[in-house]
């Protein structure tokens, strides 16, 4: 790939300014995702789900099987837990989480988002060079899809920060073998044995198919010798060998049953929670999800293509494409799956960003980028109407999000960049707390609280999200029917349930006496209902 002459000399090759770039663009993704990060309520339901496994590790002492109140979690490896506990913890013990809030269970996701971005761009340097390296960066650091994983605890932030340090050590072999030391290649395994416990075979997948794309392509293997695969799988298997032992004693096996019989079958060849999409969605959701820098990633693709002689590009290209493919063959698709592609995305569009394009091809990148925009507005605008609020609540977000799509079309991108924390403040530090119909668990734990009623045993009836576990304690029972409710009611006679109007006629049947003391309602975006529950003691 060719470089431009004058980058040496816009960024010079000195340690003060690497330092100074390095922490602009730091200092760029705080601005941008810290917003929201502490007040955005826990999520339904993935995000509710691994913090309440995290949280009952530290309640119960047990760091090796995965947890939600009595249901064993197993369909994801440990990582994401023990890199939330100590954060917990810590939070915890300084006084900063007294009432258990949901922001130390993100901030593995808050520092793994930042070691994407930061590898973006000092790893990107020896790939791509390091003006188009830090534009790459900035890119990613303020795309939609990225910022929405911050702010939630789960395994995909992170992931996509050991998947981007693999993967940039793997085109340094790839393009530099000579150039990498003991110490990167032992990096580089560490970093595949991390992505193996968030989320198991996707960091190795995507690097396998990378490294097998690229020998077929130029016909050359030797360069995978400068990642010492011998002593690696080693180190490799000495990092991940002991927990998946020890889960597997602890479970007698029914963890690999589920995770890999049950959670990946499921997604590879059924509907998984009902996700099922057709081969092209992710395609499709860029002008979305890679907002607002969605117009350098589209007018990128001619240029890309014509760009692939070189080895930096032919690294990129097999980075994304062979597992972009995959992702869109698998039935099951949601928009997170394919982040740890998107560094390979910007670089590749950063390197071309100043080759020629034709105009009608800017013109369809241009319009796509914009409706991209107009959507996301759009949606921000009518979900207070939606959800039975003012119109005007959704304004300011509506409108900065407008704005910035505006920009960008226009070309305008360091401006529409410098506007995505006015974007990103408007929707989760205005609009959503405005919008108290879709917090239904948060609103049921503060009514307990008010009416004197938390602390007591409490079960639901015809509602069972797991954030109101999270909120209200791991001794939640969820009861479906007459049986299980009036056993539970002869056993905890001070009780407090929880009753979804649709199970009211349940409820009644097993306990006609009981008394309604409040009532909350909203709507379960988990399930796309309306819904009443009653508060009963």
């Amino acid at each position: 790939m060719s470089r431009p002459a004058s980058m040496e000399q816009e960024l010079p090759d000195s340690p003060s300014s690497r330092w100074w770039s390095l922490s602009l663009l730091a200092l760029f993704c705080l601005c941008v995702w810290l917003p929201g990060f502490a007040t955005l309520m826990p999520t339904d339901r993935d995000e509710s789900r691994f913090a309440q496994a995290s949280k009952q590790m530290i309640e119960t002492g047990d760091y090796v099987r995965i947890m939600n109140g009595t249901e064993a979690r197993n369909n994801k490896p440990i990582g994401i837990y023990w890199a939330q506990v100590p954060f917990v913890r810590a939070a915890k013990y300084l006084g900063l989480a007294r009432e258990n809030p949901i922001w130390p269970y993100r901030l593995p996701s808050l520092l793994g988002a930042l070691l994407a971005v930061m590898a973006v761009a000092v790893g990107g340097e020896r790939i791509v060079g390091r003006r188009v390296a830090l534009r790459a960066a900035f890119w990613f650091a303020s795309s939609l899809l990225l910022v929405g994983e911050v702010h939630i605890a789960k395994t995909d932030a992170a992931l996509a920060g050991a998947t981007t340090v693999v993967m940039l050590l793997l085109g340094r072999a790839f393009v530099a073998p000579e150039s990498v030391s003991r110490l990167q290649a032992a990096g580089f395994w560490v970093a595949v044995a991390a992505g193996i416990l968030l989320k198991g075979p996707i960091s190795p997948m995507i690097a396998g198919l990378a490294a097998v794309s690229l020998g077929f392509w130029t016909g050359r293997w030797a360069w995978l010798r400068a990642l010492r695969p011998f002593s690696g799988l080693l180190l490799l298997l000495l990092l991940v060998l002991p927990w998946f032992v020890a889960i597997g004693i602890a479970t007698k096996g029914a963890f690999f049953v589920q995770s890999v019989g049950g959670d990946l079958a499921a997604k590879i060849i059924g509907d998984d929670d009902a996700h099922g999409h057709p081969f092209g969605t992710y395609l499709v959701l860029l002008p979305l999800v890679a907002f607002p820098v969605a117009l350098p990633v589209l007018r990128a693709f001619p240029a890309v293509w014509r760009s692939r002689q070189s080895d930096e590009m032919k690294f990129l290209i097999a980075w994304l494409a062979p597992a972009w493919l995959v992702f869109e063959i698998v039935h099951t698709k949601l928009p997170h799956y394919v982040l740890p592609l998107y560094p390979a995305l910007f670089l590749l569009a950063a390197g071309v960003a100043d080759a020629p394009v034709a105009l009608w091809w800017r013109r369809v990148a241009a319009a796509l980028a914009l409706l991209g925009g107009v959507a996301l507005a759009a949606g921000a605008m009518i979900a207070p109407c939606l959800l039975h609020q003012d119109w005007w609540v959704g304004l300011p977000a509506g409108l900065a999000i407008l704005t910035v799509a505006v920009l960008a079309a226009l070309g305008r991108q360091t401006f529409a960049l410098m506007m995505m924390p006015l974007v990103i403040l408007a929707l989760l530090e205005y609009e959503l707390p405005h919008l108290p119909a879709l917090a239904v668990s948060p609103r049921l734990q503060a009514r307990l609280v008010a009416d004197g009623l938390a602390g007591r045993p409490l079960a639901a009836v015809g509602y069972g999200e797991p954030s109101l576990m999270f909120l209200a304690g791991t001794d939640v029972q969820w009861l479906h029917n007459k049986k299980f409710l009036t056993n539970w009611l002869a056993r905890n006679p001070g009780g407090v349930a929880l009753v979804e109007s649709r199970a009211l006629p349940i409820f009644r049947a097993a306990d006609p006496a009981a008394i309604r003391v409040d009532e909350v309602d909203g709507f379960d975006y988990s399930n796309g209902k309306w819904v009443a529950i009653g508060i009963y003691r």
